[in-house]
């Protein structure tokens, strides 16, 4: 597959007016967006699946995806946030296929309940654990925040849903998580693997 670079450029980001603006369709302007934004995406996708292995699958059938829509990207979100987009919702479809493999295990099984999960695979705080029993929508807004800092608005247009969604949807995940912690009087650092991670506050970050 190829890109056309004749496209016309699209204005620098807002957020950083010295940026060199991305070209909708262009190869180069793609690879650079991929050396830019790939350990972020990772980091999410981390923080969303748990398991660096699957989540560097998915990291890369993201980046597939994106590079088949390219041509077609317009500033209407920054390419991170795009980016964010596709990722996640490659995301949300692996947890869903697994469920559904989950569920045809027990039916072959005769019911049998599915194992427990390996303790050798998880080599991360009871925080990023906890993480991973969140639902994906959750956990996505909850790693966009506090590993990456990013604002409401930002973590908006990484969804494609309202401010008032996320807002609604991070309020819902520290309900979740401080629960099944046992009401910490201090909530702990997510820490999935990755570097840039900041403590929880409930402050919203516009």
């Amino acid at each position: 597959m190829t890109t056309s670079d004749s496209q016309p450029e699209s204005p620098p980001d807002a957020d950083d007016p010295g940026a060199v603006p991305y070209r909708p369709g262009s190869a180069a302007d793609f690879d650079r967006l991929y050396r830019d934004t790939y350990p972020k995406i990772l980091g999410t996708l981390i923080g969303v699946l748990h398991e660096r292995e699957v989540a560097e699958d998915c990291a890369q059938e993201a980046f597939v995806r994106a590079f088949r829509a390219w041509p077609r990207w317009r500033q209407t979100a920054p390419p991170e946030a795009w980016l964010h987009r596709i990722a996640i919702n490659v995301a949300i479809s692996h947890r869903r296929r697994e469920r559904l493999r989950q569920v045809g295990e027990v039916v072959r099984r005769l019911g049998h309940p599915p194992p427990p999960p390996d303790p050798t695979a998880d080599d991360g705080s009871l925080l990023t654990r906890e993480l991973a029993a969140l639902p994906p929508k959750q956990a996505a807004a909850i790693v966009l925040r506090h590993l990456h800092g990013y604002s409401n608005r930002e973590i908006a247009a990484a969804l494609g849903v309202p401010e008032q969604t996320v807002a609604s949807r991070l309020a819902a995940a520290k309900r979740r998580l401080r629960s099944r912690l046992g009401g910490l009087d201090q909530e702990p650092t997510v820490s999935p693997g990755e570097p840039g991670v900041s403590p929880m506050n409930d402050s919203d970050g516009k």
